[in-house]
């Protein structure tokens, strides 16, 4: 049974948090009908579910509105692996590299591509691809505006670049990570249709602001345990005070870290065969 076939996720089941939400927007709606005198107080009801609502789309790793991969599975951290993820690319100008140093330690990363920019760099796609590394879903435009569309909208950016990345690498993603993290309560049930998992991060380096290597490499590695995902960016990526894009100088310190502490980098793809949604 292939990967895609068997790790696909279940039939879409609201969280709690939205169950709650469309079970008081229904009985508000049937206490309006009864008593309209009710409307300040059902407004008000209303008003708080929406800031709750809002508040949990604000926080990338939140599992209030669904799964959410932002760590890897236990099975996987018991082993001590660990998932280097990147995010924005390909960029011709910094993914090469970044596919040079992962390629010289014999390490495999996931890389969450937008799908224009797969569809401009075709052959550096598959090139990931060809090296042993995974393209997941990181939308279509990765537009600030992502986490306002609605059900339509996000269904249509998503499987543009499902249909994308599928195309050029022959692989259609298994994951999809939100442009900034950031999504609303339609996300769930569009990625649930697609057969996508969400996928957000244990910790990031917040290496496309940084311009200090060691500051992107100690939030990176503080503490660092088997089973977190860790983020870079080799798209829109800061450089660091010489000009290098700070991945660059990042990266080869922090597979010597993982070394050394003996940690195995895998694919999100990797550990989903293996061991299921954690």
């Amino acid at each position: 049974m292939s990967t895609e076939s068997s790790s696909r996720p279940p039939r879409w089941r609201p969280s709690p948090l939205v169950g709650v939400s469309l079970g008081l927007h229904a009985g508000a709606a049937a206490a309006l009908i009864a008593r309209p005198s009710l409307w300040p107080w059902v407004l008000g009801a209303l008003v708080a579910d929406h800031a709750v609502l809002a508040g949990a789309s604000l926080v990338p790793r939140s599992r209030l509105l669904g799964p959410n991969w932002s760590r890897l599975p236990a099975a996987a951290a018991m082993r001590r692996q660990v998932a280097i993820t990147i995010d924005d690319g390909p960029d011709p100008h910094v993914t090469p590299r970044v596919l040079a140093l992962l390629e010289e330690r014999r390490v495999s990363a996931t890389f969450f591509c937008i799908g224009q920019r797969v569809r401009a760099h075709s052959e550096l796609a598959r090139e990931i691809t060809r090296r042993g590394h995974a393209i997941e879903n990181h939308s279509h435009r990765h537009a600030h505006y992502f986490s306002l569309l609605g059900p339509r909208g996000l269904t249509l950016d998503i499987e543009r670049a499902q249909d994308t990345i599928g195309i050029v690498t022959g692989q259609r993603p298994a994951f999809f990570r939100a442009p900034a993290g950031l999504r609303n309560p339609f996300l769930d049930p569009v990625l649930s249709h697609l057969g996508l998992h969400l996928a957000s991060w244990t910790r990031r380096g917040f290496d496309t602001v940084s311009t200090s290597a060691e500051g992107v490499l100690g939030k990176l590695t503080s503490g660092l345990h088997g089973g977190e995902i860790l983020l870079l960016h080799d798209g829109n990526a800061a450089r660091a005070r010489g000009g290098s894009p700070i991945v660059l100088e990042v990266l080869p310190r922090l597979l010597d870290a993982l070394a050394a502490a003996r940690l195995t980098p895998v694919t999100l793809r990797s550990a989903l065969a293996g061991d299921g949604a954690p």
